[in-house]
């Protein structure tokens, strides 16, 4: 039998996940020897900070702050640190090196990915980055493998748990945004700033990375649209509820044709939308995610599991370390991203969407035909009107008799949509535009 040298590997990165990734590599040793064919050899973990509290209890020895000098002397590189730099330039000296790579970070393979891709195949290094997207959830390696021979026509997922947990304790619970956020903040799930999270900046990272990876496409960041959940109040999910729906923050993905060209085109979004409760993301709790795929031969497909976490995404990570080692043992070119289809990518306005337009209305004779008028100005279809609840609002010092009007419409262009919504807010008959959410899944 023939034996194999130790596999070195350099971890960069001793928080949360890098200090369960180093915990689980030393505690289960052999059988990840048993798995590669070669001992994995942990030869150090760069911290920036020596002393800092860890959540694994790791040898002392095992800690430094060069950097540099193990990745030099590393098989394969581990980047769990986050941020863009001295990560990215990390990732790349570990590449020119000859190490492969093992990220999670997701803002850099959104902001940096084309960059690190290519210097990776000139050398013919493999980057892998299972843990970037959806933590435990193996959602990566089924869009750049599995699928791979098939044609990817729409992803459709939740993607951040934070908001998750937060429109879902809103949902089940009636609590408020603000009290949501506080106990997702107290449990750890949302950080003392949470803009990343509730401004959807980290579920856009996210969107970027399975779209170039499901239409082989480049989609820079700046190309997906992003809408946060800090405009989603209880009453927006009071209303969606009684309606038959669940508010969750999804990233879409979807091949579409061009309006204007008629030529095959992709759109990558992040935003709050309406899903009908029969829906399978529908049912998605708590901080968990969910990343639902429409491929053209494989049918539907749901991945579904903890999004974040420690363990959960050291998993990944670990997975991918698997990966990376079985390579270096039976040697091979690696797996590059493909780009090649070089699709064009459409703004917001150019997709086709439905609305769910929650209006306050002055309870006067000839309101409604006002409105639908706005909405036949524009050219959108509406599907459905319901009335709601009756209030009041002062107008010119005496109190006007309000109602609710819901209004759903059927399918149009985004950026008519959008007008019908700016016309309908300056109708004299209409007191507010309450809420305006898109419906997804139907």
């Amino acid at each position: 039998m023939i034996e194999y040298r130790n596999v070195r590997v350099a971890l960069l990165g001793g928080g949360t996940v890098g200090a369960q990734v180093a915990r689980l590599l030393l505690e289960h040793k052999e059988e990840f020897a048993s798995r590669v064919g070669a001992s994995l050899e942990l030869t150090g973990i760069a911290v920036r900070n020596l002393d800092a509290p860890r959540s694994a209890d790791l040898p002392k020895v095992l800690f430094t702050t060069d950097a540099e000098s193990l990745i030099l002397g590393a098989d394969i590189v581990i980047e769990v640190m986050g941020g863009l730099e001295p990560a990215r330039s990390y990732i790349l000296q570990a590449i020119n090196s000859g190490a492969d790579v093992v990220t999670a970070n997701k803002a850099l393979l959104a902001t940096h990915g084309t960059e690190l891709f290519e210097a990776a195949e000139r050398v013919g290094a493999q980057l892998y980055f299972e843990a970037a997207v959806a933590g435990a959830i193996p959602i990566i390696r089924p869009l750049r493998e599995s699928l791979a021979g098939d044609r990817v026509k729409r992803i459709m997922g939740i993607v951040n748990g934070t908001t998750n947990y937060i429109l879902d304790k809103m949902d089940t619970e009636g609590s408020s945004f603000e009290d949501a956020l506080a106990i997702a903040t107290e449990l750890g799930y949302a950080e003392a700033d949470p803009t990343a999270d509730i401004d959807a900046f980290d579920a856009a990272q996210k969107a970027s990375i399975l779209a170039s990876l499901a239409f082989h496409t480049t989609i820079p960041l700046e190309k997906v649209h992003r809408e946060g959940i800090r405009e989603v109040t209880g009453k927006t999910v009071e209303l969606a509820k009684k309606a038959g729906y669940v508010v969750k923050l999804l990233a879409i993905c979807e091949r579409l044709t061009n309006p204007e060209t008629g030529k095959e085109a992709v759109s990558a979004r992040v935003y709050p939308a309406l899903i009908s409760r029969e829906h399978p993301l529908a049912s998605v709790h708590k901080a968990n995610n969910a990343v639902f795929v429409e491929a053209e031969a494989a049918g539907s497909l749901m991945f579904y599991g903890a999004g974040a976490g420690g363990p959960e995404t050291a998993s990944a990570v670990l997975g991918d370390l698997v990966s990376a080692a079985r390579r270096h043992i039976i040697g091979g070119p690696g797996l590059g991203a493909s780009t090649n289809a070089n699709l064009p990518v459409l703004p917001i306005s150019a997709i086709t969407t439905r609305y769910h337009v929650t209006l306050s209305v002055f309870d006067r004779p000839g309101v409604l035909a006002s409105v639908a008028d706005v909405f036949g100005q524009h050219g959108v279809s509406v599907e459905l009107v319901e009335q709601g609840t009756f209030g009041s609002e002062a107008v010119s010092g005496e109190a006007a008799p309000t109602a609710t009007l819901v209004i759903g419409t059927h399918a149009a262009l985004e950026s008519d949509l959008a007008a019908t919504v700016s016309a309908l807010a300056q109708l004299d008959a209409v007191s507010s535009v309450v809420s305006v959410l898109r419906v997804e899944g139907a």
